[in-house]
């Protein structure tokens, strides 16, 4: 099955005789490029986030890939795997910004049924589809090996002996002269139910996808085992009648998967004017999900977390509150606020001070944390904006401060992906909210002055 690898933020145009892929810009077959443009033009014209834009480079139409990871299939099957943008700053290739997008992916509440270890190495030699598939085969595996669940389904027939309920009226219209049936509605214990027949669509849909000659193996023999389940016509539909029964906790990964491969939006980016393919992540989500987690271990002792506070607005207007306040991350002590911080997942450039680039830093997210101070922290403390750690910024920038709000200081921070900790800044200002640093050993000058980290 053919397809192509980019990034974050590439661009795609239709392939032309004597064109060359250059970077940032890769060729696809021209009806794959005409399915990309009609996407586009409908996510613009429906006022949706884009997760693709028109654009133009090299004098070519192309339409640009915006902050969205994970798997594009157009109707020919045609794949387009994109990865995150960071592996490019970081790098370690497409195999490792793989392994990074599946650790990262497991953070988020729908994932955590992801084998790391397996995933992370299926990641290191196959496209991101086939991880997917693989992670999905193992699931429905392990769900089998358990045992499929039955249940008793309604059912009516014309029997040559009576089982439940005779269905008189009917009885007599189809038997007055047949007194070896009986027409009866009976229940009949069946392993067809809403959740078994989820799986074998998807089942059937991931055989369709994989190239995989072991995935096809396993998917195959999957079938066999639902071969007396039919496939769900309606798969929406039947997700809304999937029941949680005690004893049906080893079909949670598998129907997650299911979800993910049937579905046709992504699970992370919700309904109305927030839509992608279901195989494609918002990765600021992904990001925010990934810092709540591995900082929440690093909080000092008396210190909670908090995602996606909501408390408070920015303004009241005839006795209602407008424009809430909704910081990413709020460390509490006591029930009291004590830090904000708000994660961004963007490049920026730790050399840049300049007046015009100003490290490449938006000025929005400036005024965000100014009025996120002002309200969560009364005007005295501290907020931090989070960015991944990279080679152009591996430390703290020096402390930003407000002329109008002397309590009030503002941190930029590197979050490291591969040590998944925050760098700290020196100077010990933030150290209070954190454990401390272990010990270090002597070493070399040039390692010794690295950014202290917290553990």
């Amino acid at each position: 099955m053919s397809g192509t690898t980019i990034h974050e933020f590439d661009a795609l145009a239709a392939a032309a005789p004597g064109v060359v892929d250059t970077a940032g810009l890769r060729s696809v077959p021209p009806q794959v490029f005409a399915w990309l443009e009609s996407q586009a033009l409908r996510v613009a014209e429906a006022g949706e986030t884009a997760w693709l834009r028109l654009s133009q480079r090299r004098g070519r139409r192309a339409v640009q890939v915006a902050s969205f990871v994970g798997v594009i299939r157009a109707p020919d099957g045609y794949q387009i795997e994109v990865l995150p943008k960071v592996a490019k700053a970081i790098g370690g290739g497409d195999g490792e910004a793989r392994e990074l997008l599946i650790e990262m992916l497991r953070c988020l509440g729908g994932f955590r049924h992801i084998q790391t270890d397996s995933a992370k190495l299926a990641a290191a030699r196959m496209p991101l589809l086939e991880v997917f598939i693989g992670e999905f085969l193992r699931a429905v595996e392990h769900l089998v090996k358990r045992g499929l669940r039955s249940d008793y389904n309604p059912q009516q027939d014309n029997l040559f002996a009576l089982r439940g309920k005779l269905q008189m009226a009917t009885h007599l219209r189809h038997n007055l002269c047949r007194r070896d049936r009986f027409f009866a509605e009976f229940d009949e214990f069946s392993p067809d139910r809403p959740e078994n027949r989820l799986l074998h669509a998807a089942l059937r849909r991931a055989l369709a996808w994989t190239a995989s000659q072991t995935h096809q193996q396993l998917a195959r023999e999957l079938c066999f085992v639902f071969a007396e389940v039919p496939m769900s016509p309606h798969p929406s539909t039947e997700f809304q009648r999937v029941r949680r029964d005690r004893g049906m906790a080893h079909y949670d990964g598998a129907l997650a998967w299911a979800r993910l491969i049937l579905e046709d939006e992504s699970p992370l980016t919700g309904a109305g004017d927030h839509r992608a393919p279901s195989l494609l992540f918002p990765m600021e989500a992904v990001f925010e999900a990934f810092v709540a987690k591995h900082l929440a271990r690093q909080l000092g002792q008396g210190f909670t977390l908090h995602t996606q506070a909501r408390s408070l607005a920015l303004v009241r207007h005839l006795e209602k509150d407008w424009f809430r306040l909704k910081p990413d991350l709020l460390v509490q002590a006591a029930k009291v606020n004590r830090l904000v911080l708000d994660t961004k997942w963007k490049l920026i450039d730790g050399q840049q001070a300049t007046s015009p680039e100003k490290y490449g830093l938006d000025q929005g997210d400036f005024y965000q944390l100014h009025a996120y101070g002002q309200n969560y922290l009364d005007g005295e403390g501290d907020v931090v904006l989070i960015y991944p750690k990279t080679d152009a910024f591996h430390k703290a920038l020096p402390v930003f401060e407000f002329p109008k709000s002397s309590g009030l200081r503002l941190w930029v921070l590197p979050f490291c992906l591969r040590d998944k900790r925050l760098l700290l800044p020196e100077g010990g200002s933030l150290d209070a909210y954190f454990v401390p640093s272990p010990p270090v050993n002597r070493v070399p000058h040039e390692i010794a002055n690295q950014p202290r980290a917290v553990a």
